[in-house]
């Protein structure tokens, strides 16, 4: 499917084939974070801080995500930082696997490779991700967008899981070059999945569009930063993702020590979690075309609704540590799963929105900054859940009051991003003159409130 220009919207067909780029990425940062990340903890027998590191680089790079947004605003075209993206990706993801073997016959020169290789990766699962979504969010049209953000997501999942289980069918038995040559084939696939699905699909820009003002890109950012709702949206996201990536490093322990679950059942614990974060995407895609019809509200809306409800789970998660083995557990956790699946879908789909809002031409830029603040805020979270839970057991010398502490604590930045996220909708009220995209905040509270 071609089209003309920005103007025309995407059909479903070029929904999915955008989710495919997406399912490509995800199936290269996989292989470096998981496998990869294994291979160095085990058969290397390195301290898992030397990968923890290598990732944290990857995530620290992200703050990079605005510059690469003004990119596509300038050009007005995100195909090429998207093909561009995902062949620095692909070469990162390449090299890393090239650094770990380099590793068992070298430490330091293995090393300085990941470096070097995770580079690569950091920049370019970030210029073709961010240039993905403002993709998304220039052509697909309002009523689509939650459908589209779930369709995308879900196929990033798709790419994480056929990756692994096609890298462990080929890694056996193990080499380290069978590891390389496992990196380098889903690399080029992964590229050339990618450059057949995004071709064709973006058109030419209109010409007016081709004749946008060109500015250096500090004024640029210092303009977005100036819009009061790209500006709050941001804080927002930072809050809510630290929220949101707390409870990852913390839950399976939480379980085996408060509950006495094997790591077996922890670990399938772990999965009724994501399933859960599936289930409420779906939700949120679902009721998406409705979005300001009724009773179903907004983006915004759900996404006030989606905190709320995550901070009652994770309130209720303290709860049960107190309880013990009585508490339904895995319901719970469950239920942490939809209510977490129902913020992220329901955020991604008003970033889609907001990011046409205020000054044209901007799109880019504005995703940039918002995907920065989630990619930090993620990097930061896990670690700081884990340091959370270590300092508030030092000093009460009790487990459970750790895990509940940390728990406490996400819920209250759950209700702070909810607050946040009623605020960017007053914002926005007061610049959307068409009231069936405005949300309401009694509208909201009523959600939260079941009614």
């Amino acid at each position: 499917m071609s089209v003309s220009s920005t103007d025309t919207h995407l059909s479903w067909p070029g929904i999915i084939r955008l989710g495919l780029v997406q399912t490509a990425l995800g199936a290269i940062v996989v292989l470096t974070t998981s496998t990869i990340n294994r291979v160095m903890v085990v058969e290397l027998a390195l301290p898992a801080m030397v990968p923890g590191a290598l990732v944290a680089w990857h995530y620290t790079l992200q703050v990079l995500r605005p510059r690469w947004g003004f990119g596509t605003d300038m050009g007005r075209r995100s195909t090429p930082w998207i093909v561009g993206g995902m062949g620095l990706l692909g070469l990162g993801g390449f090299l890393a696997a090239v650094a770990t073997a380099l590793m068992a016959q070298s430490l330091w020169g293995g090393v300085m490779l990941g470096v070097a290789a995770f580079t690569l990766i950091g920049i370019g699962a970030g210029a073709a991700g961010t240039s993905l979504l403002v993709l998304l969010a220039r052509k697909v049209e309002p009523a689509r967008r939650a459908p589209a953000a779930t369709i995308v997501w879900l196929m990033m999942i798709a790419g994480f899981a056929i990756t692994a289980i096609a890298a462990g069918k080929l890694l056996d038995p193990f080499s380290y070059a069978r590891l390389v040559a496992v990196a380098a084939g889903i690399s080029v696939i992964a590229f050339l999945v990618a450059c057949l699905a995004i071709s064709g699909v973006e058109g030419e820009p209109a010409p007016a569009q081709k004749q946008a003002v060109k500015v250096p890109f500090r004024e640029a950012l210092a303009e977005v930063w100036l819009e009061p709702r790209a500006r709050l949206f941001a804080v927002f996201v930072f809050v809510s993702m630290l929220a949101y990536a707390a409870q990852d490093l913390i839950l399976e322990p939480f379980a085996g020590t408060v509950f006495a679950m094997t790591p077996g059942a922890s670990t399938k614990l772990s999965g009724v979690q994501h399933g859960g974060v599936l289930a409420g995407m779906i939700l949120v895609a679902l009721t998406g075309p409705f979005f300001g019809k009724g009773r179903f509200g907004s983006p915004v809306a759900w996404t006030i609704f989606g905190c709320l409800s995550s901070a009652a789970a994770l309130a209720a998660l303290a709860v049960g540590g107190s309880v013990g083995p009585g508490w339904p557990i895995t319901a719970n956790v469950f239920l942490l799963g939809v209510t977490n699946g129902l913020y992220a879908g329901a955020a991604i789909a008003s970033m889609m929105q907001l990011a046409a809002s205020g000054a044209e031409g901007r799109e880019g830029t504005r995703m940039g900054v918002w995907g920065a603040a989630q990619a930090v805020a993620f990097g930061i979270g896990g670690f700081a859940g884990t340091m959370a839970a270590d300092v508030a057991k030092y000093i009460s010398g009790s487990a459970l009051t750790a895990y509940t502490s940390v728990f406490i604590g996400e819920a209250i930045l759950f209700v702070a991003a909810a607050m946040l996220a009623s605020r960017v909708a007053r914002l926005d009220a007061g610049h959307v003159t068409d009231t069936r995209h405005v949300l309401q905040d009694d509208d909201a509270l009523a959600m939260a409130a079941g009614r």
